[in-house]
């Protein structure tokens, strides 16, 4: 009798194809906004190009121009809570703290609206829409001493920010901590959803 199949493990997602409407408009928006640089274009079959966050990946990223973009109609209103299948939003993290405050800053110095600002258990995020009515949540990771007692807990944690406040051009590290004796603190002036931790 034959054991029972499972899938492989340490499977990790390796790059995203998003097909786009407007491949200069999202070229320009994932460059010069978000950080991406390119690293190549398909010159086959499909009008591609592909981007990389850094020099140790051939590529993160990949936009496909979408051959009748009328037909797609315009972008839907991106909102955190999804009413369609389909992707919600794409995460997208910085190497740490300090780049991320600077993203923060240079959003602002581009416009760039952000959508909602918030600080979940194990990342501090702020998210915003591309040209293609794509999610993006931009995000620095905490240390894993915060969240790595409890990941349940830390997950179900979020500590809302007015978007367009001073505070969410901050942040403050004084991090909520998970774990089975942690208990969410009450934040003032903000609402936090939290699930109890165990």
């Amino acid at each position: 009798m034959s054991m029972p199949s499972k899938p492989s493990a340490g499977v990790s997602i390796n790059h995203l194809v998003l097909n786009v409407r407007d491949l200069a408009a999202s070229h320009r928006f994932y460059t010069e906004v978000v950080g991406f640089e390119q690293c190549g274009e398909m010159t086959h079959t499909l009008t591609m190009r592909f981007y990389r966050g850094g020099p140790d990946s051939h590529h993160d990223l990949a936009l496909a121009q979408l051959d009748d973009p009328a037909a797609a109609g315009p972008p839907k209103e991106w909102s955190l809570m999804g009413v369609n299948p389909g992707i919600n939003h794409i995460a997208l993290a910085y190497p740490d703290r300090d780049s991320w405050l600077h993203q923060l800053q240079h959003l602002k110095h581009m416009d760039v609206d952000v959508a909602v600002r918030g600080n979940h258990g194990m990342t501090h995020s702020a998210y915003v829409v591309d040209p293609d009515g794509y999610g993006l949540e931009l995000l620095y990771n905490l240390p894993a001493e915060v969240w790595e007692g409890d990941i349940d807990a830390a997950l179900n944690y979020f500590e809302y920010i007015e978007p367009g406040s001073d505070d969410a051009l901050a942040d403050d590290t004084d991090y909520q901590r998970f774990g089975p004796d942690s208990t969410p603190r009450p934040v003032e002036g903000r609402a936090v959803v939290s699930r109890v931790p165990r």
